[in-house]
């Protein structure tokens, strides 16, 4: 006799959520209702915008629910009136109250994209390269009442490559993540999976971003400052000044090099050399503000560059 489906409520917002929820969508469990934010403004409109979880659950026929809190006795009671076998959290952006995680019988899970206890918190995959781990991966933890520090239930490490940028890690990160929690469910159901505590020692707290962080600043090594272009890619873009001009810097790598900082030693075709606290670094796609990200060639051709400039720092 098979193991039964698992009756799954899932509670998650952006795309890294969406690609776990198709993923169950595509699995032998059954979805029977999908929580997420209320729809924001977005675009130049600033038109309300419906984020891809609810995109997905709408396109698929799933029943969606946006509630401003999860406290409303309304609606915790209309949740416990489904009956879920557990709830599936991933990136939802509310916190759970104890209530409604005693609904389900086997409680909430979460999908969290780094290796619980490290980078607890908001923003694990940019915090992870910006602090140039060699490795992140994903855990899916028994929710508790406080923040990414249930027992963890299952983990798997991938490697954090040296061209990896948040976004790269971001989709192997949910592809990861999806395959994760649809043979964590199934474990779950069978009676195979245990939970252990997470360790007392090696927590830390991933912050949301903040966009002043995004700002170069060449006194820092040229490693430092290629870990932020990569960690602030895609989204919001590392920014530095030249001529009084915003610019991102989009693709750059570590570069031999000695000058002060901020200071063009080479504009070249392949790319633009400025110098760091230590070492330089190779800028080889940049941006204007409200332009395109260009390959430096194309970018000198309209943006020409001269040794001896300085970005500000």
């Amino acid at each position: 006799m098979g193991v039964a489906p698992v009756k799954i409520v899932f509670a998650g917002t952006p795309e890294f959520a969406a690609r776990c929820l198709e993923a169950l969508l595509e699995s032998r469990h059954r979805v029977s209702g999908v929580l997420t934010q209320p729809d924001r403004p977005a675009g130049r409109g600033l038109e309300p915008a419906a984020p891809p979880v609810k995109r997905l659950a709408v396109a698929r026929g799933i029943q969606v629910h946006q509630p401003a809190d999860l406290k409303d006795a309304h609606f915790q009671k209309e949740l416990k009136e489904t009956r879920p076998d557990v709830i599936v959290v991933v990136a939802y952006g509310l916190i759970l109250p104890q209530a409604v995680l005693e609904i389900p019988r086997y409680g909430a899970v979460n999908i969290h994209a780094s290796l619980l206890p490290r980078w607890r918190g908001a923003a694990p995959i940019q915090r992870a390269v910006l602090a140039g781990d060699r490795e992140t991966g994903v855990s899916i933890m028994q929710m508790d009442a406080g923040l990414d520090t249930g027992p963890v239930l299952l983990q798997e490490r991938i490697p954090i490559l040296e061209d990896d940028t948040a976004g790269t890690l971001h989709d192997r990160l949910a592809e990861l993540g999806a395959k994760l929690i649809v043979r964590a469910l199934s474990e779950l159901e069978a009676g195979g999976l245990r939970a252990h505590p997470q360790p007392a020692n090696g927590a830390t707290y991933a912050a949301k971003l903040d966009k002043r962080e995004s700002r170069v600043d060449w006194r820092e090594s040229a490693v430092a400052v290629n870990r932020r272009v990569r960690a602030f890619d895609p989204l919001p873009g590392a920014r530095a000044r030249l001529r009084g001009v915003e610019l991102r810097i989009c693709r750059c790598a570590v570069a031999s090099g000695r000058g002060i900082p901020g200071e063009v030693l080479n504009a070249h075709p392949s790319g633009v050399l400025v110098a760091c606290g230590e070492g330089a670094l190779l800028i080889t796609e940049l941006q204007r503000s409200g332009g395109k990200r260009l390959a430096a060639a194309e970018f000198l051709r309209g943006f020409p560059l001269s040794a001896g400039e300085r970005f500000e720092t």
